[in-house]
């Protein structure tokens, strides 16, 4: 049984890789700052809820300590919890770029040292480790008004590439995942031409985003280190040119 911390998984892409994991019989926790939603992952899955912002270090931190003391280590760290909330950079600000990049990126670089320093003082008792952290296709794509998220994007591709390279040590893979359009609101209403835009012709689903993960976190898949994976139906492989 793996021990599984998950961020932002009351919703969405997060909600699907804590299904995902439970369904294998893992334990599982997560955190979210949506209480509600929260409530009714952890009711559905009976995985571990801390109802809590990545953007305060300590409540991030103790919860993660709270698991370390509990289950004695995490096996797998999923970075998944992210913000995109996009705005003219004439109207936008500072505070606002600096939410976002506290929220996408310094969230994946607080539970990966805490992860990190745990394992440090274990020794080498865990041969089996893993982050995954969600990515985007806007790292390399971009549309006005994005660049908080593009920038906290590109620093999780950094970041993973960084981490995996200090964390060999400690038997712990980092991998990221790169998902392009993902479908992941109830009410969203999508058109013949949105799925045939893709060569996979179709929309992406939260399932496939999970589906990476848990292959990523296989045991045997630890010669898989340092790498992004772009789950997005071929749309970035595609040459578009104007007027298609």
């Amino acid at each position: 049984m793996r021990r599984v911390f998950v961020t932002g998984a009351g919703h969405g892409i997060g909600r699907a890789i804590v299904e995902a994991f439970t369904a294998v019989g893992d334990r599982v926790a997560f955190c979210d700052i949506d209480t509600s939603r929260g409530e009714v992952v952890s009711k559905s899955t009976s995985a571990r809820f801390f109802a809590l912002d990545v953007c305060d270090k300590s409540a991030l931190e103790g919860a993660m300590q709270i698991l370390f003391d509990e289950w004695g280590d995490i096996d797998i760290v999923v970075n998944n919890v992210g913000i995109s909330e996009f705005e003219p950079i004439t109207s936008t600000s500072v505070e606002h770029f600096e939410q976002v990049i506290n929220t996408n990126l310094r969230s994946a670089f607080i539970t990966s040292r805490m992860l990190a320093i745990h394992r440090e003082k274990m020794g080498d008792s865990n041969s089996y480790g893993r982050i995954v952290n969600i990515c985007s296709t806007r790292y390399l794509q971009s549309e006005a008004g994005s660049e908080a998220y593009a920038a906290s994007k590109g620093g999780i591709w950094s970041l993973t590439h960084a981490l995996a390279v200090s964390l060999a040590p400690y038997h712990i893979t980092v991998n990221c995942i790169a998902p392009g359009w993902i479908s992941v609101n109830e009410d969203e209403v999508l058109r013949s031409e949105d799925h045939a835009f893709h060569l996979s012709g179709r929309v992406g689903k939260a399932e496939d985003v999970a589906r990476v993960c848990m292959f990523l976190c296989d045991v045997n898949n630890n010669f898989i280190n340092g790498e992004c994976i772009t789950v997005d139906g071929g749309v970035t492989k595609k040459m578009i040119y104007p007027g298609e």
